[in-house]
């Protein structure tokens, strides 16, 4: 094992091989599992986790916070005590269940990789001990509102990218990064799809979303602008000297904030566009398919807005069943309402 003892003082140096030398040892002659510190977990695992996560600055925000509570922790200790004081004092911190589940995720996965990976043998108290969260946040528009806020987004600057923006979300349900992130040789429209590889999407699968009129319509006006300013971009919300677009929310929260709406963000169109085909009625499987979702529970968050699927399932019943006395008598159901209405 080659590694720097982190002084320029020799004595500290060899003292501090010394101590590695005299684990590895007990290691092997006595079967003794070294003991491994928070850090040293943390850095193994982001060492691997900075290649092979999309999503590694989040990560790395999440073993920040974890940081503050388990800095110089002996892991082969940790136990569920340790978990439940993390979780207390996060809560007494104003942070949610969600937030502090997410962080708990982190360490559990750190520990697990070590495990699996480089074979320590170390325990995991994370498991089962996660906080019980409220349902996901299910916020969307009406088509009206959706069209409000197009309207104003066109008086602003860069109005026509915005609601070219709005208008594909809605019609497709894509997330924000999927479309920024969009080149045009992704966009088939002679068969009227667009394409993504798994490294363009978050549960890193390839899927291909179709277009109806409205994608197809908002595509082929940033085609018109790219014709105009940057023939040569390869992205499909671009500015005018072709460069990428990094964000549109700042315009888009003042379109909403104009429009009257309140508490909607951009991610919110998502939610709308699964509203919108789960009350027309769009099998949840389907759904899950156009999202991109992992699971199907987590598309089971829309199944409240198709009462009619449970309407139909309950006049089964009604097959083959003797009614009440007063579907023999409408009669005697029509005094009763008049009674109740005279009360």
């Amino acid at each position: 094992m080659r590694r720097s003892a982190g002084t320029d003082d020799f004595a500290a140096a060899k003292a501090i091989e010394q101590e590695h030398r005299s684990a590895a040892w007990r290691q092997k002659e006595l079967g003794v599992d070294p003991q491994r510190t928070f850090e040293e977990v943390m850095i193994e695992y982001l060492g691997d986790a900075k290649t092979s996560q999309k999503s590694f600055k989040t990560t790395q925000y999440r073993v920040k916070a974890l940081l503050s509570h388990f800095a110089g922790r002996v892991m082969n200790d940790l136990s569920g005590k340790d978990i439940r004081e993390y979780s207390a004092a996060r809560g007494k911190a104003g942070l949610s269940s969600a937030t502090i589940n997410r962080e708990l995720a982190a360490l559990s996965a750190a520990i697990n990789w070590c495990v699996v990976e480089l074979e320590w043998k170390l325990p995991n108290p994370v498991k089962g001990r996660t906080l019980k969260e409220p349902e996901g946040r299910v916020r969307w528009i009406t088509r009206a509102e959706v069209d409000a806020i197009c309207r104003i987004a066109r008086k602003q600057r860069f109005g026509f990218m915005l609601e070219d923006f709005v208008r594909l979300a809605v019609n497709t349900g894509c997330r924000k990064e999927e479309m920024l992130g969009l080149e045009w040789r992704r966009v088939d429209f002679a068969n009227r799809l667009i394409y993504l590889d798994g490294e363009h999407t978050k549960a890193s699968k390839r899927r291909s979303i179709p277009l109806n009129e409205g994608a197809m319509a908002a595509l082929k006006g940033r085609m018109a602008e790219r014709a105009e300013f940057c023939p040569n971009t390869p992205w499909v919300f671009a500015r005018k000297n072709g460069a990428k677009v990094a964000d549109l929310s700042s315009g888009f929260d003042a379109a909403v904030e104009k429009a009257g709406i309140e508490d909607f963000t951009i991610h919110d169109l998502r939610h709308t566009c699964a509203a919108w085909l789960v009350t027309a009625g769009v099998p949840l499987i389907e759904i899950r398919d156009l999202l991109g979702h992992s699971t199907i529970q987590m598309t089971e968050k829309y199944a409240h807005l198709a009462p009619a699927r449970v309407r139909n399932a309950v006049s089964i019943l009604d097959q083959g069943l003797s009614q009440s006395r007063y579907s023999e008598n409408p009669a005697g159901l029509q005094e009763v309402g008049l009674k109740l209405v005279t009360a």
